[in-house]
């Protein structure tokens, strides 16, 4: 049912990560996505994450990864992710406002309220989730002249179903069926969906990069 965990190792010392983000959850699952050659860390309480105003996942991750980047005075790596639900029918939408498409304060079920709301009386189901990471590397950590911004995204492919199910996960999870899957995210443990996410798709990505790049050594 599902792809195997990344899990990539060097024998340098763990490299340094601040995650652009102050719930301990996210940064435990980047923790865990991530593997031995990262110390992840939650950003400290007075590094302000920046508002996401922009139009694309990539530029949302961007803006958070540099503001906490900034500071830090520049000086520990720092990953950030914008990630959303983009559905077929709704021509993309919630998109990049996935977090916030039955309002600013929209708990989890008044999202996915609204989505079967909008979805309803569609015979087109198909959806993905999408994550896009910005990684800052302090200079000292590149190990070539490309700088220190990588970037990585990932996706699953999947379909909304007609009502959720399963208590797991959070977000869309209860109505999101990944392709080829009988069960949606909901209604599988935390190891398996993060086998699958669309973060770990990212993650996988983001690790390859800089392994061509030599950055995995890095961390001494």
């Amino acid at each position: 049912m599902a792809e195997e965990t990344v899990s990539m190792e060097c024998d340098a010392a763990p490299l340094p990560v601040v995650v652009a983000t102050g719930n301990p959850g996210k940064a435990r699952e980047f923790g865990r996505l991530l593997g031995a050659s990262f110390d992840v860390r939650v950003k400290p309480d007075g590094a302000s994450v920046a508002e996401e105003t922009g139009t694309t996942f990539a530029e949302n991750a961007r803006l958070k990864a540099l503001s906490v980047f900034a500071a830090l005075g520049g000086t520990l790596a720092v990953l950030a992710d914008d990630s959303g639900l983009e559905v077929d029918c709704l021509g993309g939408s919630p998109g990049i406002r996935s977090a916030r498409f039955a309002g600013e304060e929209a708990t989890d079920a008044e999202n996915v309220e609204r989505l079967l709301a909008e979805m309803a009386g569609s015979s087109e189901r198909q959806a993905r989730f999408v994550c896009h990471l910005a990684l800052l590397l302090p200079r000292k950590n590149c190990s070539d002249s490309s700088g220190g911004l990588l970037e990585a995204e990932g996706s699953l492919e999947g379909t909304i179903g007609l009502v959720p199910t399963g208590a797991e996960g959070f977000g869309y999870d209860p109505v999101f069926r990944p392709a080829g899957w009988d069960k949606t995210l909901s209604e599988v443990s935390p190891g398996e969906k993060d086998a699958a996410s669309h973060r770990a798709r990212a993650v996988k990505v983001l690790l390859h990069l800089m392994e061509e790049k030599g950055m995995l050594s890095c961390g001494a």
